[in-house]
C-alpha cells in the first residue's frame, strides 16, 4: 500500500488539558513572558505570555517524545538545547535519542548527536558562548552501556567530547557550572538502574566530580572532607553564582541530606537531614542555588522547598501540584521563575506566591482507554500522577474544556471499565492514588459515591516487597467485564479473580499463571532506600480477556513472559506461550479477535530488559501455534497495544513507543498511521463507533475520526487513477460556541465562549481552504459534517468536482478544485479529505460596490439549510471519470423532534434562502440600474444638459433608493446602522430558526409570511419602476446616441 494512501486521515486532540509530568524547564533571560518546558513524554512547549497559553514547538522535529533537560543560552537566547529521555526513571519511563538544538527560539530543531545516551538529566551552557555546552548523560535506564557520563561540545554540537566517564553502570545525573566563573564545573554520578521488578539506586560508582578548567580535567571529590563516607545513591549539585566557592549538594546516602561547601568543594558540612528534603531519592534530588543570594537555595522534592539560611532550614512553597522536579530562576530577577512538577509547568512572577495554571497543557499520560455508550460517547482513563478522568468526545459548546472533566473513581494507574448496562457503574484501578494494594474503585453515577472494592485490602507500605503480598496486583492490573454477562467482572493478580456482585466478593479461578520467581519478588530500591510503590510488583498477570464468542474462554498473559488459555471457565489452564517469545517478555496486551473464536493477537515488549524490538504474534488455533507479525515496524519501536477492527477482519492497529501502525492484511504488513499525531507513546487503542481512540502516555487522548477508508482499502488502490470511498453514516450534531471577531492570521490568538468560560484558538486552513479552529486550552470537537475521502493516483490537470445529491439524484451542492473561493475540492496525489457541512447551495450573493458593503454581504451559506436525516449521495468527477457512493445522515438520538418537524424546518429555511436570493437579485438590479444611470448623468453634467437628464437621473435614483431602503440596510456599514429591513430580517429569522433542530414556531411562521408579503410588495414597486421610470429615462437619453440603460 502506498504511503500517501493514508495522508488525509486526521487525528484530533480531545484532551484533557490537565497537564502531565514535567521534568525540564527554562526561561528566556530578557523576554519576561517567554518560558519553555519539556514534558516527560510530550516534547518541548513554549509560552510567550507567562504561562497563560502553551504551544508545542518540537512536533515534526523530534523523533522521540521524552525531554529530560532544557537550557536557553543567556548570551544568545535564540539558542536552545534539549536533552531527550528523562532521568526520573519510573517503570513507565520513555527513552530519548540525544540532544536537539534550536537557533531560532524554538521554531525549528535539529538533532546534534548523543543518541545512544537515551536519558539526559541536565544541560549547562557557557554564560558567554552558546557553542560551549555540557551534558550529563545517565545512559540506558534498563541496562548497562558505555554511553554514560559528561559530554562537552565546543562547536555547538557539531562534535562531542566524552570528557568524564565512570563505568557502564553509572551515568552523570547532574551538572552545574559557576555562572560567574564557567571554568568551575561540578558533576554528580548515579549508579542507578530500572529492573522489571524494581530499581537500584546507589553503588560504588556513584559520586561527585569537579573540574576547575572548563572540563578539560576532572577530580573525584566523593570522599572529600565532610561528605558521606558510605556508598552514594542519587545526588544533585548547584554552584552558587552569588558567592565564589559556595556549592550546594543533595545526596542520597546513609548520611543523606543537604551539604554545603564554601571552598569550591574542598570541604563540606551537612546543613540539613530532614526527611522532607530527601524523600524518594531516585525520583527527585534536584537542588538550585539562587542567582543573587548565596544563602537562598531551593529543593524540588515531594514539596517545593526554599531555604534562606544556607540550607539549614527549609520552608514549603505551595505549588498547584506536588512531586517537583525542576526549577529555573531568572538570574536578573529571582522573583521570576518556572517550576516543573508531576502536574505540569507553572510560572511565577512573584517568587512563588502565585502560579500560572497547569490546566492548559495537553500532556496527560494515560495507561488505558475506555468509552461508554452515551451519545456522544465519553472517554475514560487513569492519568498518571493525577486521578481518573472522564470527558466527552464532543461538546455542544464548540470545544471540550475543563468544564467537561469529571473524576469517575479510579486513580492514576490502571484500567477503567464501564458496566455495559444500567446502572452503568464505573470500575477503575487506583494503585498509587490511595491506600490499599490492588486498589479498585466502584463509582456509582447515580449516587456519585466511590466504593473501595479491593480484593484484599491489606496495606504493607513502601518497605515491603511483593513476596509479602497475598495477591500480587500490578500497577495496571487487568480489569474486564464479561461480554456475556454485564454483572460479571474479572481482575488479575498472579491469579484470575472473578466477581458476580461487582466486587463485593471474589472467586479465584486460576492457579498462579506466572513464573513466580522469588528472586524477583523482593524489596525494590536499595541498596540505600527501599521503594515499593506498586509499580515494581512483578510476576503478575498483565493482560486478560474473555472471548467475545465463547463464554468461559479466557486468555491471560503475564509480565514475566507466559501466555495461558482456559476453555472451561477457569477449571483448567494451558500454557500456550509462543516458542520464540523471549523468556521474560511482558505480555502487554491480548486481543481476542471479534471475528473468529480461535484467533487472538499478542503485543509483547522487552523494553524493560533493554531490548526495544517489537514483538507481535497471532494465533488462529487457540494458541497451539503462533506467527510473528512484525513486518514494517522498525526494530527500535517496541509494541504495547494491539486491536482488531470489529467490522473488517484482519484490519489491525498497533500502539508503539512512538506512534500508531495499521495493517490491512492481518499483520502481514504494517504502515505508519500517525499523519498529524505527534510522536508519543501509545499505551492503548480502541475502536469506537467507527473512530480509533488512542490513549497516549504524554499527549492526552486523541481520536482518528472515521476509519471507514481503512475498512475499504484494497491492494489495488495504488493502481487506480481515482477512487471514492463510501462515506460513513454520519450523525447530525448541533454545536454552539460563540467566537469574538476571529482573525484569520494564523499567528493571532482568538477567543471563544465555551459555556461559562472563555477558551482560545488559532485559525488554520485545511486542504479545502476551510477554516479550522485549533484550540490551545481545549480539545477539538469532531468534524461537523460528512467526511468524504477519495484517492487520486496523480495530481490531475483536469477539474476535480465533488457533487452532493439527495436520494433521487437532485443536486444539493457542488465543489470544484478549480474554484478560487473556499471551500474547494482538494486534488492532491494520494488520499484527499473534504468535509461537507451538510448545507445546500446558498443564496445568490450581493454584488460588491468597491468592497463597501462587507458587513452586510454575508457568506452565501449563511442562509443555506442543512439537510435533514436521510439518504444521500456524493459523486466524484475527475475529468471524464465519475463515481458515486451513497451514505446516510442520522438523527441525533437525543432529539425529540419528529421527522415531520425537521422537514418543516428545512422547508422554511429553504424558502428563506430562496427569498433572500430574490431580495439580493432585486438589490443587485437596483445597483446595476443606478450605476448606468449615474454614468449617463455624468456625461450630461459635462454639457449643457438641455433635456434635463441629470434631474431625471436623480429622480429615478431616488425612487430606486426608496425600494432599496425597504429591502436592506443601506447604512449597514455605518458605526451604528439603522433599522433592520427585509433582507436583514430574513437573515435573522433563519438564524433563529437554525438554533436547534426543531419545527419553526408559530411566531416564526407569521414573521416569515409577513416578510414574504413585504418582499412581494417591494418587488412589485421595483418592477413598476423598471417598466415605467427606467423606460422613460432610457427614452430621454436615446436621442443622445449613447447606450441605453439595460435593466
Amino acid at each position: 500500500m502506498v504511503a500517501n494512501a493514508f495522508q488525509s486521515l486526521e487525528w484530533r486532540l480531545v484532551g484533557p488539558h490537565r497537564a502531565g509530568r514535567t521534568v525540564a524547564v527554562a526561561g528566556h533571560p530578557t523576554e519576561l513572558g517567554t518560558f519553555y518546558f519539556g514534558a516527560c513524554a510530550g516534547g518541548v512547549w513554549k509560552t510567550t505570555n507567562a504561562g497563560s497559553h502553551w504551544e508545542n514547538v518540537t512536533d515534526g522535529f523530534f523523533k522521540t517524545s521524552a525531554v529530560g533537560a532544557l537550557a536557553v543560552s543567556h548570551s544568545d537566547p535564540n539558542v536552545i538545547y534539549a536533552g531527550t529521555g528523562e532521568t526520573a526513571i519510573r517503570s513507565n519511563i520513555s527513552h530519548g535519542d540525544g540532544v536537539y538544538k534550536s537557533t531560532d527560539g524554538g521554531r525549528t530543531w535539529a538533532n546534534v548527536g548523543l543518541a545512544a545516551t537515551r536519558h539526559i538529566g541536565e544541560i549547562q551552557i557557557h554564560p558567554a558562548n552558546p557553542d560551549v555546552v555540557f551534558v550529563s548523560a545517565l545512559g540506558h535506564a534498563w541496562g548497562q552501556n558505555e554511553d554514560r557520563g559528561v559530554y562537552r561540545t565546543l562547536d555547538g554540537g557539531k562534535t562531542w567530547e566524552h570528557v568524564l566517564y565512570k563505568s557502564d553502570k553509572a551515568g552523570a545525573i547532574d551538572i552545574s557550572m559557576d555562572p560567574s566563573n564557567p571554568r568551575v564545573v561540578f558533576a554528580t554520578f548515579w549508579q542507578g538502574q530500572r529492573l522489571p521488578h524494581g530499581a537500584v539506586s546507589g553503588g560504588e560508582d556513584s559520586g561527585m566530580w569537579r573540574s576547575m578548567d572548563g572540563g578539560d580535567t576532572w577530580e573525584d571529590i566523593t570522599r572529600n572532607e565532610g561528605l558521606p563516607k558510605g556508598i552514594w545513591g542519587k545526588s544533585g549539585v548547584a554552584v552558587s553564582g552569588a558567592k565564589a566557592g559556595r556549592v550546594y549538594a543533595q545526596i542520597e546516602a546513609e548520611d543523606a541530606g543537604v551539604y554545603r561547601s564554601d571552598d569550591f568543594g574542598a570541604t563540606w558540612s551537612r546543613e540539613n537531614d530532614d526527611l522532607d528534603v530527601g524523600r524518594r531519592p531516585w525520583y527527585y534530588m534536584h537542588i538550585y542555588a539562587d542567582p543573587q543570594d548565596a544563602d537562598t537555595v531551593y529543593i524540588c522534592n515531594l514539596q517545593f522547598l526554599k531555604s534562606i539560611d544556607g540550607g539549614k532550614t527549609f520552608k514549603q512553597i505551595p505549588t498547584p501540584h506536588g512531586d517537583n522536579h525542576d526549577l529555573w530562576v531568572d538570574p536578573n530577577n529571582p522573583l521570576r521563575m518556572i517550576e516543573g512538577n508531576d502536574g505540569g509547568a507553572v510560572v511565577s512572577l512573584d517568587g512563588g506566591k502565585s502560579w500560572s495554571s497547569c490546566m492548559n497543557q495537553p500532556t496527560a499520560q494515560f495507561y488505558h482507554v475506555e468509552a461508554d455508550n452515551h451519545f456522544p460517547y465519553r472517554i475514560y482513563g487513569s492519568q498518571q500522577d493525577n486521578f481518573a478522568m472522564r470527558l466527552p468526545m464532543a461538546d455542544a459548546e464548540g470545544a471540550i474544556s475543563w468544564k467537561n472533566y469529571y473524576e469517575p473513581g479510579g486513580g492514576e494507574s490502571g484500567y477503567m471499565r464501564v458496566q455495559p448496562e444500567a446502572p452503568y457503574k464505573v470500575l477503575g484501578g487506583g494503585i498509587g492514588t490511595g491506600l490499599g494494594h490492588g486498589r479498585l474503585v466502584n463509582w456509582d453515577p447515580e449516587e456519585d459515591q466511590r466504593r473501595n472494592i479491593t480484593a484484599w485490602p491489606e496495606v504493607h507500605g513502601f518497605g515491603a516487597g511483593a513476596i509479602h503480598l497475598k495477591y500480587r496486583f500490578q500497577w495496571t492490573f487487568p480489569l474486564e467485564f464479561s461480554p456475556h454477562d454485564p454483572k460479571t467482572m474479572f481482575i488479575a493478580s498472579q491469579y484470575v479473580h472473578k466477581s458476580t456482585d461487582l466486587g463485593h466478593s471474589y472467586q479465584v479461578i486460576s492457579p498462579d499463571l506466572t513464573r513466580n520467581d522469588p528472586d524477583k519478588l523482593q524489596n525494590s530500591g536499595g541498596p540505600i532506600t527501599a521503594d515499593n510503590s506498586g509499580a515494581e510488583i512483578y510476576c503478575t498477570i498483565f493482560a486478560f480477556v474473555e472471548s467475545p464468542h465463547e463464554q468461559g474462554v479466557y486468555w491471560a498473559g503475564s509480565d514475566d513472559g507466559l501466555v495461558h488459555i482456559s476453555r472451561d471457565g477457569g477449571e483448567n489452564w494451558k500454557n500456550i506461550t509462543p516458542g520464540d517469545l523471549p523468556e521474560w517478555a511482558m505480555i502487554s496486551m491480548i486481543e481476542a479477535s471479534p471475528h473468529d473464536p480461535a484467533t487472538a493477537y499478542i503485543a509483547a515488549t522487552m523494553y524493560k530488559h533493554d531490548d526495544n524490538r517489537p514483538y507481535l504474534y497471532k494465533t488462529n488455533d487457540y494458541g497451539e501455534t503462533w506467527t510473528r507479525i512484525n513486518n514494517g515496524i522498525p526494530d527500535d519501536d517496541f509494541t504495547r497495544a494491539i486491536r482488531e477492527d470489529p467490522e473488517r477482519r484482519g484490519l489491525l492497529f498497533v500502539g508503539t513507543e512512538l506512534g500508531v501502525y495499521v495493517s490491512l492484511d492481518d499483520g502481514g504488513n504494517w504502515h505508519w498511521l500517525d499523519t498529524n499525531l505527534p510522536i508519543v507513546p501509545i499505551y492503548d487503542l480502541i475502536v469506537k463507533n467507527g473512530d480509533l481512540v488512542a490513549a497516549t502516555h504524554g499527549r492526552s487522548f486523541w481520536i482518528l475520526d472515521d476509519i471507514s477508508p481503512l475498512r475499504q482499502m484494497q491492494d489495488d488502490l495504488a493502481s487506480k487513477s481515482a477512487h471514492l470511498f463510501k462515506p460513513r453514516d454520519t450523525y447530525k450534531y448541533r454545536f454552539y460556541g460563540r467566537a469574538f471577531g476571529a482573525s484569520s492570521d494564523p499567528e493571532d490568538l482568538n477567543f471563544m465562549m465555551n459555556g461559562p468560560i472563555t477558551i482560545s484558538y488559532r485559525l488554520k486552513k485545511d486542504a479545502s481552504g476551510q477554516d479550522q479552529r485549533l484550540f490551545l486550552d481545549a480539545g477539538n470537537n469532531p468534524p461537523d459534517g460528512v467526511i468524504v475521502h477519495y484517492y487520486l493516483g496523480d495530481k490531475p490537470e483536469e477539474e476535480v468536482t465533488l457533487t452532493f445529491l439527495d436520494a433521487d439524484g437532485n443536486e444539493l451542492n457542488s465543489y470544484s478544485s478549480k474554484s478560487e473561493e473556499a471551500p474547494w475540492a482538494p486534488a492532491n496525489a494520494g488520499s484527499n479529505r473534504f468535509l461537507w457541512n451538510l448545507r445546500t447551495k446558498g443564496a445568490t450573493p450581493l454584488d460588491s460596490e468597491g468592497g463597501k458593503d462587507k458587513r452586510i454581504q454575508r457568506a452565501e451559506e449563511a442562509v443555506s439549510p442543512r439537510v435533514t436525516p436521510g439518504e444521500y449521495q456524493v459523486r466524484l468527477t475527475v475529468g471524464d471519470e465519475s463515481m458515486t457512493e451513497s451514505f446516510r445522515i442520522l438523527r441525533d438520538p437525543r432529539l425529540k423532534s419528529s421527522d415531520e418537524d425537521l422537514q418543516a424546518q428545512f422547508e422554511m429555511k429553504s424558502n428563506i434562502r430562496d427569498l433572500v436570493s430574490s431580495t439580493n437579485e432585486a438589490i443587485n438590479q437596483i445597483k446595476s440600474i443606478r450605476e448606468q444611470v449615474e454614468q449617463w448623468a455624468k456625461r450630461a453634467d459635462a454639457g449643457d444638459d438641455p433635456d434635463g437628464v441629470r434631474s431625471a437621473a436623480d429622480e429615478l435614483k431616488e425612487k430606486l433608493a426608496s425600494v432599496e431602503a425597504e429591502l436592506t440596510q443601506v447604512d449597514a456599514g455605518a458605526a451604528q446602522p439603522g433599522e433592520a429591513k427585509i433582507r436583514e430580517k430574513f437573515l435573522s429569522l433563519t438564524s433563529m430558526i437554525d438554533e436547534s433542530d426543531a419545527r419553526p414556531t408559530a411566531g416564526a411562521e407569521e414573521v416569515f409570511n409577513l416578510l414574504s408579503e413585504q418582499l412581494d410588495a417591494q418587488k412589485s414597486r421595483l418592477a413598476q419602476i423598471v417598466s415605467e421610470d427606467v423606460k422613460a429615462f432610457t427614452d430621454k437619453v436615446s436621442g443622445a446616441n449613447v447606450p441605453p440603460v439595460a435593466p
